[in-house]
């Protein structure tokens, strides 16, 4: 073969699964257009919660949040918060013990949220009765009625899982603000066009709620760190839709760089790709049983992950002209629709006065991405051990 076979080989092996990844977005973005769930009935039955919040070395946010769920609208005496403080401060153990919470302190030799939530389901008093469990991370901050709401969606829903809208509580800098608008991207597609299509929506990590039963006894069946993929997978081949409320809100907080960005998306795709190996082998069963969310979901974790793709097209866009100009027209047609479908996703309000110099990072936020993989693969070829 000569350098223009393979120049055309590499160039097609690459567009091929970056379309498809293009045209799953198209198809979730056009219908996450079309609201749902716009008015939620107020349920006259009141469930009890339990709400468990993972607090890693988060001493800068959790006091607020156990705050922030501590002022609920929603009877106290229907509902209970854990904290599973983990390798956090002394000092701050001793603020979150004065609030009438339940606070657990194991010390880890390896941390995860999953372990954690095993831990806490383990030391809970066996006389308590609980209907649903919540599942907060240590930097999410609810409002008064979040609690309220989440009955009410609970019951309108009629499944054992939700997930709620999670929405970035600050955008100071622009890599922040980046993040938080990859964020409502993912909801777009994967939670609001999903649920629009009758499809099972994504988890997100936190707010989530499930069946306190099934929780009980499926969390104990995660393994690694990436428990929100592990009991999507658990939800769908059981056969349990996962619904999701727009409405219902989650602020988070994070301090990006871009550099934790970078390693947020990667530790992400890892954990994504192996979700998708510990699952292969349910594939043939859920053909045969027509489980068409669990299927949706195998296609979805085999996207092209986003700083990739993204990353790709860019890469091609601004290097084949300069090799093979009619080979690069495609890669401009595709770079101008994945941009006008991103702004399709995305909404409304992050579209303000940070909208420009949040753009203007992209490139800095996908080459970076692009440098890191590339500098990952040439070290462990020097170093295969």
């Amino acid at each position: 073969m000569n350098f223009w076979d393979i120049l055309s080989v590499v160039d097609w092996v690459l567009f091929i699964p970056i379309l498809f990844t293009v045209i799953y977005i198209t198809v979730f973005s056009v219908a996450s257009l079309f609201s749902s769930h716009p008015n939620i009935p107020i349920s006259k039955r009141q469930n009890r919660f339990i709400v468990f919040i993972h607090s890693y070395r988060s001493d800068d946010t959790i006091l607020s949040t156990v705050r922030a769920v501590l002022g609920q609208t929603y009877p106290q005496r229907l509902f209970d918060i854990v904290v599973i403080s983990d390798h956090q401060q002394e000092l701050t153990n001793f603020q979150l013990a004065q609030y009438p919470i339940t606070l657990l302190t194991p010390d880890f030799s390896h941390s995860s949220k999953a372990r954690s939530l095993i831990y806490a389901l383990n030391n809970l008093p066996q006389f308590k009765i609980y209907d649903v469990a919540v599942v907060l991370d240590a930097d999410n901050v609810v409002l008064p009625e979040f609690l309220a709401q989440l009955n009410d969606a609970y019951e309108t829903s009629g499944t054992k899982a939700i997930q709620v809208h999670r929405v970035s509580k600050n955008r100071q800098s622009p890599i922040v603000a980046l993040g938080a608008t990859f964020e409502e991207i993912n909801n777009s597609v994967f939670r609001r066009g999903h649920i629009t299509l009758g499809l099972s929506s994504a988890l997100s990590g936190g707010g989530m709620a499930f069946d306190f039963e099934w929780f009980k006894e499926n969390i104990a069946l995660t393994r690694g760190k990436c428990e929100d993929k592990e009991l999507e997978a658990l939800l769908l081949r059981d056969g349990i839709f996962v619904d999701y409320f727009d409405s219902i809100l989650v602020f988070y907080e994070k301090n990006f760089s871009t550099r934790n960005l970078n390693l947020q998306h990667d530790r992400r795709s890892k954990r994504q790709f192996q979700t998708i190996l510990h699952n292969l082998k349910y594939v043939p069963f859920a053909i045969i049983n027509k489980q068409y969310n669990f299927l949706d979901k195998m296609i979805q974790w085999l996207l092209v992950p986003r700083t990739i793709l993204m990353a790709v097209i860019l890469l091609m866009s601004v290097v084949l002209p300069f090799i093979y100009f009619s080979i690069a027209v495609k890669w401009w047609a595709i770079a101008s629709f994945v941009c006008f479908i991103f702004a399709l996703a995305t909404p409304d309000y992050l579209i303000d006065n940070k909208w420009n110099s949040t753009m203007l990072q992209i490139p800095r936020v996908l080459l970076a991405s692009l440098y890191r993989r590339i500098s990952a693969s040439l070290s462990r070829k020097r170093n295969p051990s």
